[in-house]
């Protein structure tokens, strides 16, 4: 993860205002095309970052390397089928930060900029470097089928009716469940592995963990 490094901070401070309005812009953007207004209404239908960054989300991700942006509010009643689109909604935030990872991967697949030597810590690269981390951070991070997180929500949209009524029902200790991962840092184990492979995969590299 990322750890604690203050050379570090502006980086990810800039990574993060860049990868959450992303993530939080498309969530927006998809509701308001399948018909919901909410987010539109509540001002978030916007690339200003000031409308989607999270005060503790944003502290989690700058001191323990993962966390959360403000959630967009949305209608599902707004919706034609309000299981698939809420469920749309939900994969829309993830699948930016992994596009957002892929553009900023080019560089480096087209072997414009390397991993490691001295280019490596200059401070375009290092910016680069973190944008990566983030991107493929939030993405991951945001996919755990724990509500109140997306993944959650995409596995809801994907259960038969019944099961989803059930899983429905951790809804309430959800947060409570990440608080415990995070704590026993079960959840750096499980992040960890998905986020590399993102960005070897976007890189053709191994050198970002």
């Amino acid at each position: 993860m990322l750890g604690i490094d203050v050379s570090v901070l502006p980086y990810v401070a800039v990574a993060l205002i860049v990868a959450a309005t992303v993530h939080e812009y498309a969530h927006a953007y998809v509701a308001d095309r399948l018909g919901d207004p909410t987010p539109r209404a509540q001002g978030r239908l916007t690339l200003n970052p000031l409308a989607h960054l999270d005060p503790v989300g944003s502290l989690l991700i700058l001191l323990l390397g993962f966390g959360y942006a403000k959630p967009v509010p949305i209608n599902p009643t707004n919706f034609r089928d309000w299981r698939r689109d809420t469920m749309l909604v939900a994969v829309a935030g993830p699948l930016a930060n992994i596009t957002l990872l892929f553009i900023l991967g080019v560089p480096y697949k087209l072997g414009l900029l390397e991993t490691t030597g001295a280019a490596a810590v200059l401070p375009f690269s290092r910016l680069l470097l973190v944008m990566l981390r983030i991107n493929a951070m939030l993405a991951v991070f945001n996919l755990i089928p724990i509500p109140p997180l997306d993944g959650s929500k995409i596995l809801m949209g994907l259960l038969p009716p019944a099961q989803a009524v059930s899983y429905a029902r951790l809804q309430p200790y959800g947060t409570w469940i990440l608080i415990l991962l995070v704590f026993t840092n079960v959840l750096s184990y499980v992040l960890i592995g998905p986020m590399r492979w993102l960005v070897e995969q976007a890189t053709g590299s191994g050198f970002f963990f």
